[in-house]
């Protein structure tokens, strides 16, 4: 993207309000942990601003974060089903960023044309204890489902 493309984008992001978002919530080993994501509709293409407190100390203190098939959130999370877009890595429709922790908080803001809104509506959002290889198959070797939350529309 152009300086002139990333601008718009700026000043569009501080004058929009999200199209959906998810709550996320540790499960039974780490209930502590909770957040916000929110999901900017940008045509084709969305905006993504995660905010979560209270990540676990790891080794590397570096999660796997992936938006998966089912909006369900039950027991240990494995409910939502795979990541969504089912494609072979590193091409999962729902594979993000991973998220880093600094005291057990991660901030990440990222623009993808992998989804637009209305494609995750309904599906979930999952932070796993090991960060995504994105390369390992199905999952990218990124471990233990450790938060989730459903994404909703606004």
């Amino acid at each position: 993207m152009e300086q002139n493309e990333n601008q718009f984008l700026l000043e569009k992001l501080a004058n929009a309000k999200p199209s959906a978002y998810a709550l996320v919530e540790g499960g039974e080993e780490y209930t502590n942990i909770n957040g916000q994501i929110d999901f900017y509709d940008f045509g084709n293409s969305t905006i993504v601003v995660c905010s979560v407190h209270n990540l676990p100390n790891t080794k590397t203190n570096i999660f796997g974060f992936h938006i998966h098939e089912k909006g369900e959130c039950d027991g240990d999370f494995s409910s939502s089903g795979g990541h969504y877009g089912g494609d072979m890595h590193p091409n999962h429709k729902g594979d993000m960023p991973v998220l880093f922790s600094g005291g057990g908080n991660a901030f990440l803001v990222f623009y993808t044309t992998r989804f637009n809104v209305d494609e995750v509506i309904n599906r979930s959002v999952i932070i796993h204890l090991d960060p995504d290889d994105f390369t390992s198959q199905p999952a990218g070797n990124s471990g233990m489902r450790i938060a989730c939350g459903l994404i909703k529309k606004l």
